[in-house]
């Protein structure tokens, strides 16, 4: 309960908040100091002591086009939080001015006077949405769908000259950021939070093995510069409101992992389109035409330039894959070798196309001549690996034969000739 509380009251603090309402308090938010505002909550919480979790932390957001009064906010509050059966509970509203978009965070208790908890086990999925739609649709509200679909505001990376300025800064500005990926990306790994992390400038360390953090299953956030370098100030996992410590996250890891499954086809499939056009020769163009399908790939290099590993973000579905997770083809080492074998067929192609005579350019010349460059290209083509990415190209090549008929029909041919014949 403190935890939320103070989150909040911080942000009045920073000057980038307002309490704009106290509802089912005897009086006005206005005209409550800071402590009283708490007590009115810690009273419910203090009967029930055996719940842990006695709060809920609500933030409910607006399109950037939308500029709501206090008003119009709290009755959209009060609207929700009755809907969502906490409409006899206290709970305070505050107006926070810290991102690009409208919100509102909410800030309750879960024990009635009498002393009994309310249940909120799936509350998101059994009434908050259903709540959501119909404010929507009661206020003439953006619907969130449309939002997404058109994508009027998204994820900016984190500011780096901005949060270098001071802890508070650097703090607020990771916490942005933890707040939009930690419970929508799925991602089974530390390494594979980073790769989501890296695109908007911070970074989830645990250090060295030998470090006292790693050594006691610690976890610190930071912010990178443009280059990936750690810069400023690590915050403990432990110092922010919501607790992404490393138990979390390893929660994290296991539901991502059965929930993710479904969208591994559309990363593959991705892959393997991307690959089978020409163009693709290398792994930077690759990167290029996985980008415009949604999907970022980033890379892990030595310092030789070598790729010795590959993860694969999708911002369509916001799941994360590590290359070998895909299958042995989407590994770094397969991807390395398909791109190389991609540009040794894209340059056997040209070669083809140069030794390839223009139609009609070889009738005045012998058979030799006009038979052997294409007998050639296709038994050099067929004794390639079959199995390989060039299949298709072999496929559709034409194959020669000096005979306008093959000789299988014209035998079966003059079988037929002869057998009309005898029966005249």
């Amino acid at each position: 309960m403190r935890r939320s509380f103070y989150y909040n009251e911080n942000k009045i603090a920073e000057g980038v908040a307002e309490c704009i309402s106290a509802g089912n308090y005897p009086a006005d938010a206005e005209h409550l100091s800071e402590n009283q505002r708490l007590n009115m909550l810690l009273k419910l919480a203090n009967l029930n002591e055996n719940v842990t979790r006695n709060s809920v932390h609500i933030s409910l957001n607006f399109d950037p086009s939308e500029h709501l009064s206090k008003t119009q906010l709290t009755e959209i509050a009060q609207t929700y939080m009755d809907k969502i059966g906490f409409g006899q509970q206290p709970y305070l509203v505050y107006q926070h001015q810290d991102a690009a978009h409208p919100h509102i965070h909410i800030v309750s208790v879960k024990i009635r006077a009498d002393g009994t908890r309310i249940e909120t086990q799936n509350i998101g999925r059994n009434l908050s949405e259903k709540a959501r739609k119909e404010i929507e649709l009661t206020h003439g509200l953006v619907r969130a769908e449309d939002n997404r679909q058109r994508k009027v505001y998204e994820l900016k990376p984190v500011n780096v000259q901005k949060a270098q300025y001071g802890i508070s800064q650097t703090k607020r500005a990771i916490a942005t950021v933890l707040d939009a990926v930690l419970p929508t990306y799925k991602y089974a790994s530390l390494p594979e939070l980073n790769a989501v992390l890296r695109q908007y400038n911070v970074s989830a360390d645990r250090g060295s093995e030998d470090s006292r953090t790693y050594k006691r299953n610690g976890l610190t956030y930071r912010i990178l510069d443009e280059r990936g370098n750690k810069i400023g100030v690590p915050i403990k996992a432990s110092d922010f409101y919501n607790k992404p410590i490393l138990p979390y996250l390893q929660k994290r890891f296991e539901l991502n992992e059965t929930t993710r499954q479904p969208h591994k086809a559309r990363v593959k499939n991705a892959i393997d389109f991307a690959l089978l056009k020409r163009s693709y020769i290398n792994v930077e163009k690759l990167i290029q035409a996985l980008e415009k399908d949604g999907i970022k790939t980033v890379l892990r290099q030595n310092d030789k330039g070598q790729i010795y590993g590959i993860t694969y973000v999708d911002f369509r579905t916001k799941c994360v894959f590590n290359g070998s997770d895909l299958g042995k083809q989407y590994s770094a080492k397969a991807i390395s070798e398909r791109c190389g074998h991609q540009q040794q067929q894209s340059e056997k192609h040209e070669n083809i196309q140069r030794q390839t005579p223009s139609p009609g350019a070889n009738r005045s010349g012998n058979n030799q001549q006009k038979n052997g460059p294409l007998t050639k290209v296709f038994l050099e083509s067929s004794d390639k690996n079959s199995g390989s990415d060039d299949s298709l190209d072999i496929l559709f090549q034409p194959t020669f034969s000096p005979d306008a008929t093959p000789w299988q029909l014209r035998k079966s041919r003059r079988k037929k000739q002869q057998k009309q014949s005898h029966s005249l």
